[in-house]
């Protein structure tokens, strides 16, 4: 369980699901389709449902690739936290969207896996938080002319790698969107 006092809560963080992040990404069509299926079990349960957006020199604030796939509308009462860095507590109001909702554990799901996705695990984790990844509901664009692995690698590392997270008194690992219950 957490090791944040007070926060029995659980919230489903849904990262950087941008039209510029997502555009070409592995499995996209159905990553977002099962994001999808997350937001509604999540809305259906009354759990929270946090959005992440990313702004950079190639996501500028209000253009198009800034803004959220069209397949993943919000809801007016879900907050959205706006970040520059990977891990989507720095320098944001990530953890006071959290505490003020009683959130202690986290369900995460988005883009991209080996960078912004990886990193806020590792930043929820590393403040108190559970956080558990939705292994079918991460994506990540092809790095291989760089010399990363293909896209289907890094996911599935990054699947093995969290399903064997530990931390004193946390928990971690991984689960498919067709198991991940609100209830």
């Amino acid at each position: 369980m957490t090791t944040l006092p007070g926060r029995p809560g659980t919230a489903l963080l849904i990262i950087d699901v941008q039209n510029g992040v997502v555009e070409g990404s592995h499995d996209r069509d159905a990553v977002i389709a099962n994001i999808g299926t997350l937001v509604d079990r999540a809305r259906s349960a009354a759990v929270p449902v946090v959005w992440v957006q990313h702004r950079s020199d190639d996501l500028p604030e209000g253009s198009d690739a800034w803004q959220y796939v069209p397949e993943l509308p919000q809801a007016p009462d879900e907050p959205i936290v706006h970040k520059r860095y990977g891990d989507s507590f720095e320098e944001t109001d990530l953890e006071q969207v959290l505490a003020d909702r009683s959130i202690g554990s986290l369900v995460v799901a988005g883009a991209q896996t080996d960078a912004c996705v990886r990193s806020t695990l590792h930043g929820a984790i590393a403040r108190g938080y559970d956080a558990t990844l939705v292994s079918d509901a991460h994506t990540t664009e092809d790095l291989t002319e760089w010399g990363a692995p293909s896209p289907a690698l890094v996911i599935a590392h990054t699947n093995l790698y969290w399903g064997h997270q530990t931390a004193p008194g946390r928990t971690a690992g991984t689960v498919t969107t067709e198991a991940v219950s609100f209830a």
